[in-house]
């Protein structure tokens, strides 16, 4: 695979995960206004949830090549996570004397995406890497 392709996957699905987020974000800030950034918690927690996921085929019998892999696990994961944004949210926060809300945000943002990876990654080895195998 040559390496303007690797790019082109890598930006595609970077772009469509880009929308995704925003979407995402979008929606949440409707729903809930303003005080806790829940539309990144959610991106966080569903991209961790998918990265695991993907991260078990990858690890079973098979794989996954290495064009699926860039195009979803490099742009689309890489561009709908969100994690640069979780980092200025919680300084905002932390300005803003809301102590109690950073921290909360900083703790459910960690214990939620590792364990939605977790989640993901025993999913897929359950059911879909059991099954190629």
């Amino acid at each position: 695979m040559n390496f303007p392709y690797k790019l082109l996957l890598v930006a595609s699905g970077g772009g469509a995960g880009s929308m995704l987020r925003f979407l995402v974000h979008e929606a949440a800030r409707r729903w809930l206004h303003e005080g806790f950034p829940l539309g990144t918690l959610i991106v966080n927690i569903v991209g961790c949830l998918c990265i695991g996921s993907l991260g078990a085929v990858m690890a079973g019998p098979g794989g996954l090549r290495e064009d699926w892999r860039l195009l979803l696990m490099v742009g689309l994961l890489g561009g709908f996570t969100t994690f640069s944004a979780f980092g200025l949210e919680t300084i905002e926060l932390w300005r803003a004397s809301r102590f109690g809300l950073a921290a909360g945000y900083v703790m459910a943002t960690n214990v939620l995406c590792l364990a939605a990876t977790a989640l993901g990654f025993a999913i897929m080895r359950r059911f879909v890497v059991a099954s190629m195998g």
